[in-house]
């Protein structure tokens, strides 16, 4: 590559992601991170998120700022309608998640972003969720992410959106069973 080549970075600082990746290879340990969040109860179906801190790389960190969510129901379920419903912050995580591994691999392999949009569309089939059939699952029954991507080269693109989805956090939480432990402090 000549000094006078562009270099495709997207936004992403290639030479921090790709030490980090050889760092974290050097020492697996650091790579174990532990993410909170801690809900309060507002009222109704009303709820408060916020996420502050979290631990990695063999310590505790904070974000630059304490991050606040509000959670809620549409008044369609009798709700006030004050944010997003849970299920939507699910397809919120799975499109963000989906989207800056996009970049950070497009960015990786000097491919140049225009353009990145993306749809995500779950359906969930309430008689579930309401006890009015066993037969039906209470979450997602399908899931539909469809990506309007615009850059450099229409097939690289495709190959980088098949790399994020085979590195997506999220996507593997939503596809795949996560053990999941709940403790109770009732008085």
């Amino acid at each position: 590559m000549s000094a006078t080549e562009p270099v495709a970075d997207n936004g992403v600082n290639v030479e921090h992601l790709l030490g980090a990746r050889t760092a974290l290879a050097d020492a697996p340990a650091a790579a174990e991170f532990t993410w909170r969040a801690t809900t309060e109860w507002v009222r109704g179906t009303r709820t408060q998120t916020t996420i502050e801190d979290y631990s990695g790389l063999g310590e505790q960190h904070s974000h630059k700022a304490e991050y606040s969510y509000t959670g809620d129901h549409p008044e369609v379920f009798a709700a006030e309608d004050n944010g997003p419903t849970p299920v939507e912050f699910v397809l919120h995580a799975l499109a963000a998640c989906l989207t800056a591994g996009l970049a950070n691999i497009a960015a990786a392999r000097g491919i140049n972003l225009t353009e990145v949009e993306s749809t995500v569309e779950g359906d969930i089939d309430l008689l579930g969720i309401l006890g009015l059939s066993d037969q039906v699952r209470n979450g997602y029954q399908q899931i539909a992410v469809r990506f309007k991507v615009r850059g450099d080269d229409a097939e690289k693109l495709r190959q980088v959106v098949e790399q994020s989805r085979q590195r997506s956090a999220v996507y593997d939480i939503v596809t795949n069973g996560v053990p999941v432990t709940i403790e109770v402090d009732a008085g």
